[in-house]
């Protein structure tokens, strides 16, 4: 589909849902695509810097609520406070070698654990302040970090977005754009293997 098409039909999904959720919930009778669960095998890697320590551990038993399994590279190492790169960089490793297959990482505004996240080839982290970016991120991106800011995001709100995060899988309705999506994918990280030396 041409782009100018893709957008129109997604302009007219956000208004359609008020930009919530266009891809999980009924709206005005139609049903739309359910969500699918987190495979119950996945292994999530969480960590956050000082700054949104209390968001961490909130999703983090979010997750255990739900019966996910993750690994806390936390914010502390030997009694001294981390800052957001060392965190971030720690997470990318475990995604990078297979220990994790997704993350979650947290710091003041999302961005530098964001960043950090984007400079390991494979990592495509995506900052999110909504729940409709979390289901967009992985539809169009198969974004694979999720990164979120203490200072802009309160828990109950953090605890939708990662539901909507873990649940979304890539092309998730936006199924006349799959081909594009896909290959999108592909030319992304393509351009990362010739890119990261």
């Amino acid at each position: 589909m041409k782009r100018r098409a893709f957008i129109k039909t997604m302009t007219a999904a956000a208004c359609a849902t008020g930009a919530v959720s266009a891809m999980g919930k009924e709206q005005n009778g139609e049903k739309s695509l359910q969500r699918t669960k987190v495979k119950e095998k996945e292994m999530i890697v969480i960590g956050a810097d000082p700054f949104a320590v209390e968001l961490k551990d909130d999703i983090a038993a979010y997750l255990k609520e739900q019966g996910l399994e993750f690994v806390d590279v936390g914010c502390v190492k030997d009694g001294e406070e981390l800052p957001y790169y060392n965190v971030a960089a720690a997470a990318a490793k475990k995604i990078q070698s297979g220990e994790a297959n997704r993350g979650i990482l947290f710091c003041g505004s999302g961005m530098g654990m964001s960043i950090v996240a984007n400079k390991f080839n494979g990592i495509t982290a995506s900052v999110v302040e909504s729940v409709y970016a979390a289901e967009l991120c992985r539809a169009i991106n198969d974004s694979n970090v999720l990164t979120m800011g203490a200072m802009l995001i309160a828990p109950w709100k953090g605890r939708k977005i990662v539901e909507a995060w873990l649940n979304t899988k890539h092309t998730q309705g936006l199924e006349p754009f799959a081909d594009f999506l896909k290959q999108a994918v592909k030319e992304v990280d393509a351009i990362g293997s010739k890119n990261f030396k």
